[in-house]
């Protein structure tokens, strides 16, 4: 599976899952929102990162 390498394995870089604390804290980092932006645009857009960025209006 492509994805960013971390300390225990890969973050996958084309979905997001909510439970996996470490992605979460990548995507929270690199686009300078807050868990509960990110999370309300998963919600809205789904998991797939590229969906996400476009509703908080980031780049990928």
């Amino acid at each position: 599976m492509p994805g960013l390498k971390d300390k225990r394995g890969f973050i996958d870089k084309d979905r997001l899952d909510l439970s996996e604390r470490k992605a979460v804290e990548y995507w929270v980092k690199r686009w300078g929102v807050t868990q509960d932006q990110l999370t309300t645009a998963h919600r809205k857009a789904g998991r797939m990162i590229k969906d996400i960025a476009t509703e908080l209006g980031k780049k990928r």
